[in-house]
């Protein structure tokens, strides 16, 4: 069987004439070309499960021992684990290098980059210097099989190991093409999708064995559906290398010795093109393909971000070139393309823990510096007080001509909408939904080209939030994007969008980004209101809350030696209360995930005002509770609540007002005092000491701080 019988398996989705979106039948509801929705969203629909990263390092005419090898490949992966921790591996080249075409050696294990670390210490010939090497490394969250060595990556062809290859994605059509390669005698090890594409490429080659590593890989890309991003290298084609991206991030990074590597010189068709120097068929250099920047950050700030559907090939002389699989020239064969390289808007010195145990605790105390910087040249700009939001600005006409806002996001992030949802209604006087992004696909409610779709991501590349975002852009909604990474789907792909600026998050637990969400969006609803004279004081008021809100968040991290005390007290329990209403329900809610996912103890955030419809029935004095009941418009009905619960003799933890008098919160009750700030931004106060007393109860517990259990950072990941 040759290639093209194998493509008449399975219809590859490059060569499909659109794709179903679904959605209100009231609307037009047949296939929509894939042109009609942003190339790279295209594939969002066969997202399915993307929890895995992958580093790529790559010298040429550089020599490097191969031990240097297998540390920066450890590192890279080390720099990625917060995003998948359950199993880990990497492929080096024998000692004979590269050119030889020898077999490559792999290392796989259970367990995260430590315990492959430790693996790793039996590789031939450390001290070795090796001039030409392709080395690929993986770290992953298992979706397809448990996590063991045989599911985990890379993923080789046959016992040779003759193609191997690492795998962000899902290959959503690997059932058939598993079936017909079994058929031909390929006999599969893992229970994963990635051992397909290998097997397919040994396939393929086997076939034609004239064909070149660029043209095999464009083959295989275009008989693969799913969302991808790949790093493959083969003893076939000794010294070269294919990356291939489709739905999954995917990040080059160039480095040169002294600098004497690159120049970047325009092209005739006015785009940059890069080139290496003139003698640049030795000239050394080194390329570290990565999912995220933040593996490359200490080894370059020059990067390229691939888009969906680019393919990167290493020719063995070290140079690169970058190939379109849409639109082909002709005959099948994929366009050249040029891109310019970027800066890295990261430093080294913001993905290190410093002097602290954790990154969620260093970032935690971030907050005191990221709330003003997600103010920072937006709040009384050039000195002159109100609000202007760059990034929005030309939109914001629209937006109030808009006849309703809708906000869609997932975890956190949709408890940041949850928190600002009531001052958007009263500032922007729209009425305003808030989503979570799987139940909206779920029920695909009609989208109207006069809404405001609202995505907040803290990564930008959350699976469902992508999805609901291609579906909102189908109906030609506006799309507004609140994230914090540059160069994101989210943010690239919205028309319009705020970033948060609070640096990398590296804890799995999301603490100042939800913090800068809030404030972001509040400053978006300040924007909304601007004109209204009818609410011109409560936005001064707002406003003057805004620029105290640095020494506020010192001032309640203050507190952090109380708030231990009360982890002390509650870290055995297994079972927690939290409760409030009106713009603290959110905090409610945020508290209560905290606890489940770093603690590992059943958590609820509870409305105080349906207490009588239910939760009532759970309170006794065994039962731990905390309140949350600092001072505003609904604090006698937050007061109320918690006489029903002292009734009850329920023992509650109070957040309250600093000062705030015995006559409501009774003495016998212990109090966590925050300083107050006007309504809408207590949230953020507020939530401060829950992120500490969920940190504090995690670490007594001997808890992974960082990397809970089951859950990875970046949630690129959908039900089926």
């Amino acid at each position: 069987m040759n290639a093209s019988a194998v493509q008449t398996l399975v219809t590859p989705l490059t060569t499909r004439q659109g794709v179903d979106l679904g959605g209100p039948r009231n609307k037009a509801s047949e296939s929509v070309p894939i042109s009609e929705i942003s190339p790279r969203l295209a594939f969002a629909f066969i997202v399915r499960r993307l929890v895995a990263r992958i580093f790529g390092y790559i010298n040429y005419h550089l020599s490097v021992p191969r031990k240097v090898v297998v540390d920066r490949l450890i590192n890279g992966l080390k720099r990625l684990e917060y995003r998948g921790y359950d199993s880990a591996g990497l492929s080096v080249d024998e000692p004979q290098g590269v050119a030889s075409g020898t077999k490559p050696e792999l290392f796989r294990t259970k367990g995260n980059v430590s315990e492959l670390e430790k693996l790793t210490a039996t590789v031939t010939e450390p001290s070795l210097e090796v001039i030409n090497h392709i080395g690929i490394a993986h770290t992953r969250w298992a979706t397809h099989g448990e996590p063991c060595e045989r599911n985990s990556h890379p993923q080789s062809s046959d016992s040779n190991n003759e193609f191997v290859v690492v795998h962000n994605g899902i290959i959503t059509n690997f059932a058939p093409l598993k079936q017909m390669l079994i058929g031909r005698g390929f006999v599969f090890e893992s229970d994963t999708d990635t051992e397909v594409i290998v097997k397919l490429a040994k396939f393929l080659h086997d076939k034609q064995p004239t064909t070149d590593f660029r043209t095999l890989m464009v083959e295989v890309a275009h008989l693969l559906d799913g969302a991808f991003a790949i790093i493959i290298k083969s003893s076939r084609f000794p010294g070269e290398a294919v990356a291939v991206k489709r739905g999954s991030p995917l990040i080059l990074g160039i480095k040169g010795v002294e600098g004497n590597v690159m120049h970047i010189i325009p092209s005739k068709q006015a785009v940059t093109q890069v080139t290496l120097s003139e003698d640049d068929t030795k000239t050394p250099v080194e390329y570290f393909l990565a999912s995220d920047g933040m593996a490359i950050v200490e080894h370059t700030q020059d990067v390229v971000y691939l888009e969906d559907n680019e393919l990167l090939h290493f020719d063995k002389q070290g140079r690169f070139e970058m190939y379109s699989l849409d639109n082909p020239v002709e005959a099948g064969l994929p366009r050249q393309i040029f891109r310019e390289f970027k800066k890295l808007e990261v430093e080294l010195s913001q993905i290190e823990k410093g002097d602290y145990d954790h990154y969620m605790y260093k970032e935690i105390y971030e907050q005191a510096f990221t709330v003003n910087e997600v103010m920072r040249g937006r709040l009384d700009h050039a000195g002159i007080p109100g609000v202007k939001l760059g990034g929005v600005q030309n939109r914001i006409s629209d937006i109030k001509r808009s006849n309703r806002i809708i906000m869609i996001a997932c975890g956190t992030s949709y408890h940041s909408a949850v928190a600002t949802r009531g001052i958007f209604e009263e500032l922007a006087e729209l009425p305003v939904s808030v989503e979570l992004a799987s139940d909206f696909m779920d029920r695909e409610p009609p989208i109207f080209r006069n809404d405001t779709v609202i995505f907040i991501s803290q990564s930008g590349e959350t699976a469902d939030s992508l999805i609901a975002l291609a579906y909102c852009r189908k109906f030609r909604a506006l799309c507004l994007g609140v994230t914090n990474t540059v160069g994101s789907a989210i943010a690239r792909n919205t028309d319009c969008g705020i970033h948060l600026n609070c640096g990398p998050e590296i804890g799995v637990a999301s603490t100042k980004a939800y913090t800068s969400q809030i404030i972001a969006l509040i400053l978006l609803a300040l924007t909304l209101g601007e004109d209204s004279i009818s609410t011109k004081n409560r936005r001064e008021e707002i406003m003057m809350g805004l620029r105290q809100m640095s020494d506020l968040v010192k001032s309640t991290l203050a507190l952090d030696g109380k708030i231990k005390s009360i982890a002390e007290r509650l870290h055995k329990n297994s079972s927690l209360l939290v409760m409030g209403r009106g713009y603290q329900y959110a905090t409610c809610l945020e508290a209560a995930l905290k606890i489940k996912e770093i603690c590992y103890i059943h958590c609820e955030g509870v409305m105080s005002g349906e207490l009588k419809h239910g939760p009532l029935a759970l309170i006794d004095d065994a039962l731990p509770i905390v309140f949350i009941a600092t001072r505003d418009k609904f604090f006698s009905k937050i007061s109320d609540g918690l006489q029903q619960v002292r009734a009850r003799k329920g023992q509650p933890i109070v957040v309250c007002t600093e000062g705030e008098s015995d006559e409501f919160i009774p003495k016998e009750f212990i109090k966590i005092e925050v300083p107050p700030v006007v309504d809408c931004l207590q949230a953020v106060i507020n939530i401060i000491p829950m992120q500490l007393l969920s940190y504090h109860m995690a670490v007594l517990r001997g808890c992974n701080v960082d990397k809970p259990r089951n859950l990875a950072k970046s949630v690129t990941v959908t039900e089926k």
